[in-house]
C-alpha cells in the first residue's frame, strides 16, 4: 500500500478555501432539499427556489475578497430567504456565519456586528410568529454563536493590528537609533575636519609643517568618518530587519532559523557541502538574511511543510538554494512587502545574482550566488589611503 505522509495533507486556505466550504454546503444543502422531492421525484415552486436561493448564497462567499460587505448582506438576506421557502433545516446558515468572521477579522465589526443583529432579529421573529421551525432555544444558541464568531474576528485582527504596530515601532526605534549614530559619526568627524582645516589655513604660509600635519589629520578623520558613514548607511538600508547584535547573524546561527521555522510549523532541512572555509563577513551575513526571508515567506505566504536549504562554499563562491513544497504563487510583492526585493538587492551589492520563481514540481525556490575575493575583501575594492571612499 502506498505511504500517506500526513505532514503533507493541508487544509486549502485563501480563495480556495471558500471555494471548498461553498461547495460542502452546496451539496448538504441540496441532499438536504431531496428530502421535499415526492415519490415520482417532482419538485414543487417552492424546492426549486430553494435549490436557487442556496446556490447563489454559496457562489456569492469567493467573491467576499472582493465585496467583503456586500456579500455579507447577500448571503445574510438569501439565507433568510431560504429559510422561509425551505421547511428543512439545511446547512446553508453557515455562510453567513463565515462572511461575519471574514467582515469582523477585517475590522469591519459594524458591519458584521448589524449583520448579526439582523440574522438574530430575523429568527426571533419567526419563533414570535409561531412557524414551528424554530423556538426559543435556538435563538439562543444562534445568538451565541454570532457573539463567539464576531469575538473571534475581531480577536483576529486586533492581533494583526498589534502586530504590524509592534513592526512599524521596531522600524522607528531602529531609525531613531540610526539617526543618533549619524549625528555622532558626522558631528564628530565634521566638527574635527572644519577645526583641522582652520588650523591649515591660518599656518600654511607661516608654518607649512603644522599645516601638513593637519591635513594628514584631515585626511585620516575624514577616511575613518567616511567607513563609519557607510557601516551605518549600510545598517539603515536594513532598517525593516531585525535591531543588529554583536556579533553579527551569520551561516553559523542557521540552527536558530531551523528552530524558529519549527515553532512556526515548517520542517528544515540543511545540506551544507563545500570547503566550509571561513566567508566574509558581508557574505556570511547576506546568505544568513536570505534564507531567513525565504524561511518566512515560506511560513507566511506559501502554506509550506518541508524546506530544503542547500549550501555550496565554493573557493570564489558561495551558492544557496532554498525550496518549499507550498502552493509555489510568485511571492514578490506580497502584500506590500520588498521581501525578495530585498534578498536581489543584497545578492548584488555582493557582485552576485538572485533568482526566486515557483518550481516545475510545485513550491517556491530561491536560488542565490554571492561570490567572494581570496583576501575576503568586500567587492568593489577595498578602502585604502589613495581613496577613502573605497572607489
Amino acid at each position: 500500500m502506498p505511504h500517506l505522509d500526513a505532514t503533507r495533507l493541508r487544509l486549502p486556505t485563501g480563495p480556495r478555501a471558500d471555494m471548498a466550504l461553498a461547495g460542502v454546503v452546496l451539496v448538504l444543502a441540496g441532499v438536504a432539499e431531496g428530502q421535499r422531492l415526492g415519490s415520482n421525484w417532482d419538485a414543487t415552486t417552492s424546492v426549486i427556489g430553494s435549490w436557487l436561493l442556496a446556490l447563489a448564497v454559496c457562489a456569492a462567499l469567493p467573491l467576499r475578497r472582493r465585496h467583503p460587505v456586500a456579500v455579507g448582506w447577500f448571503t445574510v438576506i438569501g439565507t433568510g430567504v431560504y429559510y422561509l421557502l425551505s421547511t428543512v433545516d439545511g446547512p446553508l446558515v453557515v455562510i453567513p456565519i463565515a462572511a461575519l468572521y471574514a467582515l469582523a477579522a477585517q475590522g469591519r465589526t459594524q458591519a458584521s456586528v448589524a449583520m448579526a443583529a439582523v440574522m438574530v432579529i430575523g429568527v426571533g421573529a419567526g419563533v414570535l410568529v409561531g412557524t414551528g421551525d424554530v423556538n426559543g432555544t435556538a435563538v439562543f444558541m444562534l445568538t451565541g454563536w454570532l457573539v463567539a464568531v464576531v469575538a473571534l474576528g475581531a480577536m483576529r485582527h486586533g492581533r494583526v493590528a498589534y502586530a504590524e504596530e509592534e513592526a512599524r515601532l521596531r522600524a522607528t526605534q531602529e531609525r531613531l537609533r540610526i539617526a543618533r549614530e549619524l549625528h555622532d559619526v558626522i558631528g564628530h568627524n565634521m566638527s574635527m575636519i572644519h577645526v583641522q582645516a582652520s588650523s591649515a589655513l591660518h599656518r600654511l604660509r607661516k608654518d607649512p609643517t603644522q599645516a601638513q600635519e593637519a591635513l594628514t589629520a584631515i585626511k585620516q578623520g575624514s577616511k575613518e568618518g567616511l567607513q563609519e558613514l557607510r557601516a551605518t548607511l549600510g545598517v539603515l538600508r536594513q532598517v525593516d530587519d531585525e535591531a543588529p547584535t554583536a556579533p553579527s547573524p551569520g551561516l553559523s546561527r542557521i540552527d536558530e532559523l531551523v528552530s524558529s521555522a519549527a515553532r512556526a510549523g515548517l520542517d528544515v532541512r540543511i545540506e551544507q557541502s563545500g570547503t566550509h572555509s571561513p566567508l566574509p563577513a558581508s557574505v556570511d551575513l547576506a546568505a544568513y538574511r536570505i534564507v531567513q526571508e525565504s524561511l518566512t515567506n515560506a511560513v507566511k505566504h506559501s502554506d509550506a511543510r518541508h524546506v530544503a536549504v542547500r549550501i555550496h562554499h565554493g573557493d570564489r563562491e558561495l551558492t544557496l538554494s532554498v525550496q518549499d513544497d507550498g502552493q509555489g504563487a510568485t511571492r514578490s510583492g506580497h502584500g506590500g512587502g520588498s521581501g525578495i526585493a530585498g534578498m536581489t538587492e543584497r545578492a548584488r551589492a555582493l557582485g552576485g545574482t538572485l533568482s526566486a520563481e515557483p518550481g516545475r514540481a510545485g513550491g517556491f525556490i530561491v536560488r542565490g550566488q554571492l561570490p567572494f575575493s581570496d583576501h575576503h575583501e568586500p567587492i568593489g575594492g577595498a578602502v585604502d589611503d589613495q581613496d577613502p571612499a573605497g572607489g
